[in-house]
């Protein structure tokens, strides 16, 4: 074997050492870009897991309208929403029409058409999109809240997950403030008598669906100081008209569907015209959308506002 000479052999060991350095910049500059990543990056803890989230994420797909109203709160609007295909619901939501595409119903959401948005963070429902979670999560970050049956406390526990989500937790926190003194001012200006029970519920042609002390309007009403007249788990009771009059309310809050009712058909029945409700002229129909579907921040100061102008009215 020849030997290699001194010269060479520096050469050699000179080379050795620039590689050796140029690997370890190359290793740091790896650290260094997967710590970048982490501080660009939020995780955030939701029904189904924790999500990692890009930071101040801006094109943001929500399915249900509750979402619309959080981001609304946060001075912020989706780039997609599953609006059943309802632009005008929408804007009677926001109050203004805004640039948005429809990614189809509440549910069954088109996939196709949230992929096409290229989105940086989805936001779904626990209950109806929970089967198909992954499917969401291919396409971009997706957290899974409470929105559907979700009672009014549930709903604010969204309304700051996803304002972590998006990097607005202070200004979150500001306007839960703002959000508080707003009830407690409806509450003091409330004329009713606290002690009287009022059941809110959705009439449509064949069903009277009580929303009960868990739903989203059953609890909010509670924190205006009115007690629900049917205290339940959960958040929905389907009832007829022998059960409504064993219950009795003081005041009925309606929220009807288009088209033919089912109180159409009570009406006529003494059981209707004995409730309480009904000889005192306490029964009231109310916006379907602003009271059963939209639920937020927003939206319950919207019903605050409603409650407070129907029961004072003399």
């Amino acid at each position: 074997m020849k030997k290699i000479k001194k010269g060479k052999l520096a050469i050699i060991y000179a080379i050795i050492s620039i590689l050796l350095v140029l690997a370890g910049c190359g290793s740091n500059q790896d650290s260094s870009k997967e710590n970048l990543d982490n501080k660009q990056k939020v995780t955030v803890q939701h029904e189904l897991g924790k999500t990692s989230i890009p930071k101040n994420p801006k094109k943001i797909v929500v399915l249900e309208l509750s979402f619309v109203d959080a981001l609304q709160g946060l001075g912020m609007k989706p780039i997609g929403i599953a609006d059943d295909n309802k632009t005008d619901m929408i804007e009677k939501l926001v109050g203004d029409k805004i640039d948005y595409t429809s990614v189809g119903t509440r549910q069954q959401p088109n996939l196709e058409v949230i992929s096409s948005l290229q989105p940086d963070l989805i936001i779904a429902d626990y209950q109806r999109h929970k089967e198909i979670y992954k499917d969401l999560e291919q396409i971009a970050p997706t957290i899974e809240l409470k929105s559907r049956e979700s009672t009014y406390e549930e709903n604010v526990d969204s309304f700051k997950t996803i304002a972590k989500a998006v990097g607005k937790e202070k200004e979150a926190n500001q306007r839960l403030d703002e959000h508080e003194k707003t009830i407690a001012e409806l509450k003091n200006e409330l004329k009713e008598e606290k002690d009287q029970t009022v059941l809110p519920a959705v009439v449509r042609d064949t069903s009277f669906q009580a929303h009960t002390s868990s739903s989203f309007d059953g609890e909010f009403l509670e924190k205006l100081g009115l007690k629900n007249a049917v205290q339940n788990k959960e958040a929905y009771a389907e009832m007829n008209l022998e059960q409504l009059s064993d219950i009795n309310p003081d005041i009925l809050i309606l929220a009807n569907n288009e088209g033919k009712l089912l109180t159409d058909e009570w009406k006529g029945n003494s059981l209707w015209k004995n409730l309480k409700a009904v000889k005192n002229d306490k029964v009231f129909v109310v916006d379907r959308d602003l009271w059963t579907r939209y639920r937020g921040v927003v939206s319950a100061e919207a019903i605050g506002k409603d409650t407070v102008k129907l029961l004072n009215e003399e």
